[in-house]
């Protein structure tokens, strides 16, 4: 009798645990990504997200990076349509950085030389722009096919305070892009930072270990703090309940491969036939280490506590990130960053497969 009770028991608490695990409600997260595409790596970044069962995604929010933001809209619009969920709103954002303009960094470029990417402004890049340049407000048609839904009508700053207010210490922001459209709503609502859950960025760089001269000439250069240093600078000063910070630093310790790729397409599933159809790159998964990390705090394995910033006067060094220690920090208001530094790359990679590989999430009621 008493190994059949223990045997229920047993069985009771394994039906009670995946029923609460089952009700437990998903983490509430705004993207706000520079959505360059089709595919690549800023469309997989989002859908990290957005296939998790974890995550409840409010919203897309979207500001020019990599590209102008009025295409990557499109992209990211169709990308929706593709993986089957149209249901996630897209918000436009900010077209341009709150300062920073492309005819300076062109004369930036004559004064103290070139970076190999420029984004959206690849006509200065010295030709090694991706993409054939064209000014902000031109979408080319897109190979993927053009989006049915539409775009919301509210601007990102708004959408992001709303859903803040709306749902205050549940939200946590993700941002993967310049960071024009959480300077933007840091200024109009003061309070908004410390009413999140906190923010995880992809930005900034130390001293990334590389070759790649991108890096190893200019290691304090990253481009998203770059491209709008003023907006990191808010960003960064504002006080959030906790800030992750993804650098170049722990981002070249990844890599997406052709060999990943072919595992995806393997999968009938929407996502993987959109990433098999429409992803080319092979490159650094920056963007989509920040969202995993978030899901599954355990593929860091290392972090350094440091105060961050952005370097914002003009010279040679604008954009360049800065950090110190609380032994040498600055008498200023700089907030502590969780700055990643090591992973554990088996993890990460397992799960990043797995999410682009399954079915579309069911959008929640």
């Amino acid at each position: 009798m008493l190994r059949r009770f223990a045997r229920l028991s047993f069985l009771l608490l394994i039906c009670f645990s995946v029923a609460s695990a089952a009700a437990q409600p998903r983490r509430m997260v705004i993207i706000d990504q520079d959505g360059s595409g089709p595919g690549g790596s800023n469309q997989m970044a989002m859908m990290v997200l957005l296939q998790s069962p974890q995550a409840e995604v409010l919203g897309i929010t979207m500001v020019s990076g990599n590209a102008w933001e009025p295409e990557e809209v499109q992209h990211t619009l169709r990308m929706l349509e593709l993986i089957h969920r149209p249901d996630v709103p897209v918000i436009p954002g900010a077209i341009f950085p709150l300062v920073r303009t492309e005819q300076e960094s062109k004369i930036f470029q004559q004064l103290y030389g070139t970076f190999p990417w420029y984004g959206a402004w690849g006509d200065i890049a010295n030709g090694t722009s991706l993409e054939p340049y064209h000014g902000p407000y031109v979408i080319p048609k897109l190979t993927e096919g053009e989006p049915t839904v539409k775009p919301s009508t509210e601007d990102a700053a708004h959408f992001l305070i709303r859903q803040v207010r709306a749902h205050p210490h549940q939200v946590t922001v993700y941002a993967a892009g310049p960071l024009t459209n959480i300077a933007l709503a840091i200024s109009i609502d003061p309070q908004f930072a410390e009413l999140t859950q906190g923010i995880v960025i992809m930005g900034g760089s130390l001293s990334p270990q590389s070759t790649d001269p991108e890096f190893a000439n200019n290691p304090r250069h990253e481009f998203n703090f770059w491209f709008d240093p003023e907006a990191a600078h808010i960003t960064l000063r504002a006080h959030w309940p906790r800030i992750d910070l993804t650098t170049v630093d722990i981002s070249i310790k990844t890599q997406f491969t052709k060999a990943m790729l072919d595992e995806i397409a393997q999968s009938p599933n929407p996502a993987a036939k959109y990433l098999a159809a429409y992803t080319s790159e092979f490159y650094y998964l920056w963007d989509e280490l920040a969202a995993a990390a978030w899901l599954d705090p355990a593929i860091i394995t290392g972090e350094q506590k440091l105060y961050v910033d952005v370097d914002i006067t003009r010279g040679p060094f604008y954009g360049d990130t800065l950090s110190w220690t609380a032994a040498n920090k600055p008498a200023l208001d700089v907030q502590l960053v969780h700055v990643q530094t090591d992973l554990d790359l088996a993890r990460f990679y397992k799960l990043f497969i797995e999410l682009m590989k399954a079915p579309p999430q069911t959008p929640p009621k």
